[in-house]
């Protein structure tokens, strides 16, 4: 097996020493085979490759060593010295290190997890009791009840993780349900220098509430009363009440670092975890240069559940990220539970928002002088944004402020508001933020409202201005709405489809609840999440893809447990199969940021189904040699794919599987190039393992892309017992369609195998691209 050598650099200040002043961030693979008997360790065996590039005078430091997901260490270089290395025998691929950054009461019963039922997949799954669930983030707040260990057995024999102790994170901060606390910064302070610890705890103690808040969305137990201020008043429970936590910290107040990153992913695998959790994403770039995804394929490849966040870059198309083919894309979606908080202008139209806030508000009763921001002075853009010393406080004060979204965050408008002596914020969407309402736990009275509404306060408090009289409004709270109407709805932060990286990979895979969502809170961390904010509370309110991730590990941690010889795509497969697409009303989900029908580059298979996911009937399986095969068609080179799957990569049976797009996946994507031509067609090889009744016969459905002939050989899959594989051909022909050069056609169908009693949905898409 080969050995990958990772070289982690960092960007230094012209202030470093001469030297040394353009360090960046390589990732180097070596041969396993090349280390000589001479040395005693991998470490010592790095330590002598750098010293033989490095000057004398300047001291080796490693960062990081690996030895799980991959081999290798992380370390700081100049460019000059990366080139050098690579001359070395056996030193294959350099790649360059990316920072990352981060992207409940309810949840639980709109996924149909009842803990009253006698049957079902937390009962199957003894609530997920046993199973490790990995949390790769900000670290964890080991206090909050969500946390406890109440009735809970004896940890497995497997587990061979940590808790590291501090001074802050004492040997009683780990517990039989949080077993495991590591936390990882040397590649974040190669790059920022020692971290500062009166704002950050150099321990895996949250600092910052992410990890704490998607830690419980996973695992956490049940906990009532639960609420926020007062809203969402319910119990509150994880997705495994019973799975065991480990926290895996990578996250500072700089970003997470591909160096920590990494470090987790190896110490997670090493520890025994079942599931990894990660809410945090980057740029999408080729797998063999994408951290996450090497690190990802080390676990998948062990039989560990990864799963991601789709991204927030939505609702904006070729958005997604976390995009390899052995990871879990979750994108979000809304729950039947909201917090109507609307406008009532003076003219005595009233105008819908959504707001959590329980301070000292407004008077009943009384209306307010209303303001755009962007009218009160200064260069207009800062103050309409409302950013940091932007808000003439003679012009806001004791009113009002409109304030649009971007730049800085959401809650420190408010901030910025409540300083110049406002008494009340509406924060309006842009065109791209659409009709999509976040609501979070501003420091003074205040709602979100959509794009159009938006449009409609301003003009208002224009034509209020041309008749030489006062805009005025209130905001009123309306507390939790549950039974909202329709839901799910795909939300508009949601990174959408297509794959950028593998546009025949068919991303995001699923969606689940992500907007306001309710969850565990870090105690010495105000819920608006700025400084100023002195309010402590044990729950908070947070959207994002973020909040989506850890609802599919949970989930994942669940069916493992209820299904130990499944493998990590099989239970994607599960989740993808029997995920659905319409909402509580039957109809097809709409797109949040605009009211339209939704499609599968915003949803992928759909939402999650855990009820149905327990028993899909068939599942599409992958083993580690198809994922070698999808690589070598991807037209990645033998070292491209080593750095992947630490393997020496044989691709003449890659040949045999087709092209790039005959992964044995639970979705079907297809891309024409039309180039002139009038008719063009395609294949898929897919391989069905039957997990449900032993005699059973399965009966395709196939409702093909408009446009397109869809025809599924042979149209009858008849199975004789458990575990038995069959094979089936899918032919695609499309006719050319209008195009305009560069520009895509996308459309949809699917293809359903059921046997009366479970239907195996996959979606399939085919996109038209016209070459420029």
């Amino acid at each position: 097996m080969g050995f990958f050598l990772f070289f982690f650099l960092s960007l230094l200040s012209l202030a470093s020493s001469a030297s040394r002043v353009d360090q960046r961030t390589f990732i180097v693979r070596v041969q396993n085979e090349a280390k000589p008997s001479v040395f005693t360790t991998h470490k010592h065996w790095y330590e002598s490759s750098l010293s033989s590039v490095l000057s004398p005078s300047i001291p080796i430091q490693l960062l990081h060593v690996y030895d799980s997901v991959f081999h290798g260490f992380s370390a700081k270089l100049s460019p000059t010295e990366a080139l050098k290395l690579q001359t070395l025998p056996h030193f294959i691929a350099v790649i360059p290190e990316q920072v990352r950054h981060l992207q409940t009461t309810r949840s639980p019963l709109f996924l149909g997890l009842k803990t009253t039922d006698s049957a079902g997949l937390l009962k199957e799954s003894d609530f997920g009791s046993d199973l490790v669930i990995g949390v790769i983030d900000t670290g964890i707040w080991p206090e909050r009840q969500s946390f406890n260990d109440r009735n809970l057995g004896p940890i497995n024999s497997k587990w061979k993780g940590q808790c590291v102790t501090t001074n802050d994170f004492g040997s009683n901060s780990c517990n039989k349900k949080l077993i495991g606390a590591r936390y990882f910064c040397s590649g974040y302070e190669a790059s920022n220098g020692k971290m500062n610890e009166t704002s950050e705890f150099r321990s895996p103690r949250d600092s910052d509430g992410h990890g704490t808040h998607t830690a419980s969305i996973a695992a956490g137990r049940y906990v009532f009363p639960a609420s926020t201020l007062g809203y969402a008043k319910g119990v509150a429970a994880g997705m495994a009440p019973k799975a065991r936590l480990a926290a895996y910290k990578v996250c500072w107040n700089a970003g997470c670092y591909d160096s920590d990153i990494l470090a987790a992913f190896d110490s997670a695998v090493a520890d025994g975890v079942d599931v990894i959790s990660l809410s945090v994403g980057g740029a999408v770039v080729p797998y063999y240069l994408d951290a996450i995804a090497i690190g990802a394929y080390g676990a998948a490849e062990k039989g560990i559940f990864v799963s991601a966040s789709a991204g927030n870059g939505g609702p904006g198309g070729l958005t997604v990220t976390n995009v390899a083919p052995w990871v879990a894309t979750v994108g979000a979606g809304t729950i039947d539970r909201d917090f109507p908080a609307d406008v009532k202008l003076g003219n005595g139209k009233v105008v819908t928002g959504a707001g959590v806030y329980n301070g000292r508000g407004l008077s009943p009763g009384r209306m307010y002088p209303l303001v755009y921001a962007g009218s009160g002075g200064g260069d207009g853009y800062s103050s309409s944004l409302c950013l940091e010393g932007s808000l003439d406080p003679d012009f806001v004060k004791g009113k009002i402020v409109l304030c649009d979204r971007g730049i800085n965050s959401r809650a420190a408008k408010g901030e910025v508001v409540k300083k110049a002596g406002g008494i009340g914020m509406i924060l309006a969407n842009g065109v791209f933020d659409g009709e999509g309402l976040v609501v979070d736990c501003h420091v003074l009275p205040a709602t979100a409202v959509g794009a159009s509404n938006a449009d409609e306060i301003r003009q208002y408090i224009d034509s209020a201005s041309k008749s030489k009289s006062s805009a005025t409004a209130t905001i009123l709270f309306k507390g939790t709405r549950l039974g909202v109407r329709p839901a799910p709805v795909v939300a508009s932060f949601s990174a959408r489809g297509p794959n950028p990286e593998t546009p025949e990979i068919l991303k995001p895979d699923v969606i689940a609840p992500g907007l306001n969502i309710l969850a565990a809170w870090p105690d010495k961390v105000g819920p608006a999440g700025i400084p100023s904010d002195n309010r402590r509370t044990e729950f908070n309110i947070l959207s994002g893809t973020s909040m989506a991730c850890p609802h599919v590990s949970g989930l994942a941690a669940l069916l493992k447990a209820a299904h130990p010889d499944w493998s990590p795509a099989a239970i994607k497969s599960a989740l993808m199969t029997t995920a659905y697409t319409v909402d509580n009303r039957g109809e097809t989900m709409v797109d949040e940021s605009n009211g339209n029908t939704s499609t599968v580059l915003d949803f992928g298979s759909g939402h999650v189904h855990p009820t149905k996911a327990m028993n899909p009937g068939l599942v599409y399986d992958i083993t580690p040699m198809d994922y070698v095969d999808f690589l070598c068609n991807s037209n990645y080179t033998i070292n491209n794919i080593q750095v992947i799957t630490r393997r020496n990569a044989d691709c003449s049976g890659a040949k045999r599987a087709g092209h790039v797009g005959n992964l044995n996946y639970p979705s079907f994507s297809v891309v024409f190039q039309q180039y002139g031509k009038h008719t063009m067609s395609t294949h898929f090889i897919r391989q069905v393992t039957n997990v449900g009744d032993p005699n059973s016969v399965y009966k395709v459905t196939v409702r093909p892309p408009s446009g397109t002939l869809v025809t599924v050989e042979p149209k009858q899959l008849v199975f004789r017992r458990v575990g038995q594989k069959l094979n089936f051909l899918v032919r695609v022909e499309a006719t050319a369609v209008k195009l305009a050069p560069g520009s895509t056609n996308m459309k949809s169908g699917s293809i359903v195998w059921s046997d009366g009693k479970h239907n195996v949905t996959s979606p399939i898409v085919v996109t038209m691209q016209q070459p420029l």
